[in-house]
């Protein structure tokens, strides 16, 4: 039995590009995972970064299925905390009814941003949202099933598509597994965040325990190329940086300057800033493959969403299509 692979693209804006030439390089991507035989390709949600032009994946979907025929394409993810649940339920059951059978709803739990587009954002509303009664709501509309005790009780979400579409939670820890075991919602571990494998492995026992029907999915960071040293140096020296607050808010940002600038923003002082070089699977399509392989016998997943961490057209295109040339027709009995 072999396993499925799918695609985020976070549409990163290339040295002396604009964001206009990296949405084009994402929809060009899109055709192209299609005709190479990926099973999903997923947009994600960032705010004021400068570095990634993909801000509303809601729209950027609806583009996508637009240029598509097959592949399901869907957000990875909406930021829920920054809106309401009953209007994520109506945009994507909207998507869901022009492209049945093709839409995935990814939520997240993150900001996507720093502390003042985050105000920005939910500037205006007058209490913070809990985000497990966002996602219990979220799948409760769209399941049409809302409690009958609830303040919300009766109300519909239109259109009725003809197939709902797929909610995944995306998380890097056990607490958002067992969020995603909890709530009967599929989940997808980015491992291009949490590259922790005792982590990921507690995490896949903690879903597959309270939820051993849905759909377990690895995102991981990987980067092909002709030869290995030629993925080598395409990955250069790329870093992973995380800043905690003394609050015990922790979130995972680009650069060290934007986890400086994370805590100015939230007015912290007394903060720790954590930098480690990213753990990205590089090499020849075939070392690419045996390490999935590896990692597929490890946790028993059937399908690995493909983060590629590059910016570059050429080589984000020819490692795609060399991973897709050398994993999509393996066998791993």
């Amino acid at each position: 039995m072999g396993f499925r692979l799918s695609l985020l693209d976070q549409s990163p804006i290339a040295d002396g590009k604009s964001a206009y030439q990296a949405l084009q390089q994402t929809i060009a991507l899109a055709e192209k995972a299609e005709e190479w035989g990926y099973h999903r390709f997923w947009v994600s949600e960032h705010h004021d970064t400068k570095l990634l032009a993909g801000v509303s994946p809601e729209v950027l979907v609806s583009h996508l299925l637009a240029r598509t025929e097959r592949i399901r394409v869907g957000s990875g993810g909406v930021m829920l905390q920054h809106y309401s649940a009953y209007k994520v339920a109506e945009n994507f059951q909207l998507l869901a009814t022009l492209a049945p059978n093709r839409v995935d709803l990814g939520v997240g739990k993150a900001p996507g941003g720093l502390p003042l587009s985050t105000k920005a954002l939910q500037f205006g509303r007058s209490e913070k949202a809990d985000f497990e009664e966002q996602l219990a709501l979220l799948k409760q509309f769209v399941d049409d099933e809302v409690p009958a005790d609830h303040v919300l009780a009766g109300v519909g979400v239109d259109p009725e598509p003809p197939t709902k579409p797929e909610i995944f939670l995306l998380g890097a820890s056990v607490a958002s597994a067992e969020l995603a075991g909890a709530q009967g919602v599929n989940y997808c571990f980015a491992k291009f965040i949490n590259s922790d494998e005792v982590a990921l492995g507690e995490a896949v026992t903690a879903f597959r325990a309270a939820n051993p029907d849905g759909e377990l999915i690895i995102a991981v960071p990987v980067l092909a190329a002709d030869t290995e040293d030629a993925a080598r140096a395409l990955a250069g020296e790329q870093k992973v940086v995380r800043v905690t607050l003394s609050t015990g808010v922790s979130v995972t940002v680009q650069t060290v300057a934007q986890a400086e600038e994370f805590a100015r923003q939230a007015g912290a002082v007394d903060f720790e800033i954590e930098e480690r070089v990213a753990d990205i699977i590089v090499g020849t399509a075939q070392q690419v493959k045996a390490e999935l392989v590896r990692l597929r016998a490890t946790f028993d997943v059937d399908e690995f969403v493909i983060h590629t961490p590059v910016a570059e057209q050429d080589a984000r295109f020819r490692s795609v299509q060399l991973i897709s040339e050398a994993i999509l027709t393996v066998d791993v009995r």
